[in-house]
């Protein structure tokens, strides 16, 4: 159905599992990385970021690192994505 609705792309905020979270720096703050956000992107791949929290404490910014290519990591957002798609289809 082509109702003139243009969806750019859909997106799902994921929290990663304490066993596969990793660390990353930027700008000498030190990160521990525990939410993805992956993005649908219209030809149908997936797009994923990572955002967590300065492994010092305090708030930090809103910074987005790459995804390592890590098996299990590229599982976490195939079966996110999976799951978003089931409920997106159940959606009300």
């Amino acid at each position: 159905m082509d109702d003139g609705v243009e969806v750019t792309a859909l997106a799902i905020n994921v929290a990663v599992p304490e066993d596969l979270r990793w660390r990353d720096t930027r700008r000498d703050v030190e990160f521990e990385l525990q939410t993805l956000t992956i993005r649908l992107l219209p030809d149908g791949s997936t797009a994923a970021k990572a955002y967590g929290r300065p492994v010092a404490g305090g708030r930090g910014g809103y910074v987005s690192f790459p995804v390592p290519d890590r098996p299990e990591l590229v599982a976490l957002v195939a079966a996110a994505a999976d799951e978003a798609g089931r409920r997106w289809s159940a959606h009300l």
